[in-house]
């Protein structure tokens, strides 16, 4: 426990705050009281990310609706509720809100210190993976869309030959993307950046965006000029053919 120094304590009785504080100091955690679900919602931006220990039965913004405004606020901070009802549909509810434990007041000091190691592990890792992601995404954001969109294909395991149908370009123009891709990422291999394009969020299920017909490469004339597309020519076509038959 010695490296989860600090939690945030939300409860309203200032005699449990005041105790729960206490038996936290003697194992050297710092517990940084609110009064209420309001007053640590205005503290929030200024916040470092810890775990909560939340009394359900706090005031103004009760437990539930606190806690799905964390939700909403995308927080995912480790929540520890507490609650003076040991009712089974009270600890459902604060488990379906993302609670890590439920414990009943008056708190056991040991199954608390237990449930704020695994909180402890638990915020290390998802702080770890944001970071991983942050970083990730910044490399990732400095391809251009079609750059991005060449990337997800080839992830995705499709041949230079199918991204160039795909997008309507050479095969050469793929190569040459794909070395670009590499070299701005930083990465020397396709596993690399595979491992880099999911860190950064992106599934490798997506599919890359189809060309319109607009993109598609036009045959060129012999005498200069291009002509449309194979199926908009035959539309023309028949068209003409109907016109002759009349």
């Amino acid at each position: 426990m010695s490296h989860q120094r600090t939690v945030y304590l939300i409860d309203d009785d200032p005699q449990d705050r005041h105790s729960l504080a206490f038996q936290l100091g003697n194992f050297g955690i710092e517990a940084w009281p609110f009064a209420s679900g309001t007053d640590f919602l205005s503290s929030l931006a200024h916040l470092r990310p810890e775990c909560i220990i939340l009394s359900m039965e706090v005031p103004q913004q009760g437990g539930h609706q606190l806690m799905g405004e964390l939700l909403r606020r995308n927080v995912e901070w480790p929540v520890i509720a507490l609650s003076r009802s040991a009712e089974l549909r009270a600890a459902v509810e604060a488990m379906k809100l993302g609670a890590i434990d439920f414990l009943a007041k008056p708190v056991d000091i040991e199954a608390l210190l237990s449930a704020l190691g695994q909180a402890s592990i638990m915020l290390d890792n998802a702080l770890r993976a944001s970071e991983t992601r942050r970083v990730a995404e910044e490399r990732v954001g400095c391809l251009t869309a079609r750059e991005l969109d060449i990337s997800l294909a080839l992830v995705c395991g499709q041949a230079n030959k199918v991204v160039a149908h795909q997008f309507g370009i050479s095969v050469r123009t793929v190569e040459a993307h794909r070395a670009n891709i590499m070299m701005k990422l930083g990465v020397r291999s396709l596993p690399e950046l595979v491992l880099l394009v999911t860190q950064a969020g992106h599934s490798l299920s997506q599919p890359a965006p189809r060309p319109s017909h607009s993109s598609l490469p036009r045959r060129p004339l012999l005498g200069g000029g291009s002509v449309a597309p194979f199926s908009a020519t035959r539309t023309a076509f028949r068209r003409t053919a109907s016109g002759a038959a009349l």
